[in-house]
């Protein structure tokens, strides 16, 4: 089958990219043979966030009102995650962070062919282990889980290297029509937006072996 391009729009504290790409990963087990070459791309939920992030409940005291408001907005998530078999450690969440450096370090990860190991390190400490994903010491031991040099991202992280690029990358996506994230857009020309279930994406690759056979 002809390879195609997935781009994903994504950002490491989004629990609902973290629930989609949960569903694309059953769906692509299940059709190992799937077409998708799969790059991820910058989206700040919070771009105007402090670069030392702030505390969670004074986060969503000004996003939600207070912590009912969370928990109405939060709902949904949580029963999603339930239903694809996740467990997100909101209560234990100190800290909302700016994920500028967290994207820096994605794309240092593609650069070394890891792009997608290190999208799943991220999530997995935010969302499993509540850790802050801001904190360059904690960037720098999720960069050594998926096999990058410590020292080497300790440096690039103090430095300014890729900061303007980020930014400019997700205000494009911004000037493109891109509202929420997730958005995967498949083959450069279809925009899919959302957490979708594995029987979409499960139709998806199936339409796409059919075009590929035309």
């Amino acid at each position: 089958m002809e390879r195609v391009k997935l781009d994903i729009m994504s950002d490491p504290i989004c629990p609902w990219c973290y629930i989609g790409k949960t569903h694309l990963d059953k769906a692509l087990d299940a059709h190992p043979d799937h077409p998708f070459e799969i790059e991820w791309h910058p989206f700040q939920l919070n771009p105007d966030m402090p670069s030392e992030g702030m505390d969670r409940r004074d986060y969503l005291e000004r996003k939600f009102g207070g912590k009912e408001g969370a928990v109405r907005a939060y709902a949904p998530v949580v029963e999603h995650a339930a239903q694809a078999g996740l467990t997100i450690a909101f209560e234990d969440m100190k800290r909302t962070p700016n994920t500028l450096d967290a994207h820096r370090l994605i794309h240092w990860a593609g650069l070394e062919q890891k792009q997608t190991p290190m999208v799943d390190a991220l999530f997995e400490a935010y969302f499993v282990h509540a850790k802050d994903i801001g904190d360059h010491d904690v960037l720098v031991e999720i960069a050594a889980s998926v096999g990058m040099d410590k020292e080497a991202v300790r440096r690039l992280l103090a430095s300014d290297s890729d900061r303007e690029d980020i930014s400019a990358r997700d205000a494009h996506s911004r000037s493109m029509g891109v509202q929420a994230v997730p958005t995967f857009i498949v083959g450069q020309r279809h925009a899919v937006p959302g957490a979708q279930q594995p029987d979409l994406w499960a139709k998806v690759i199936q339409d796409l072996a059919a075009q590929s056979l035309e």
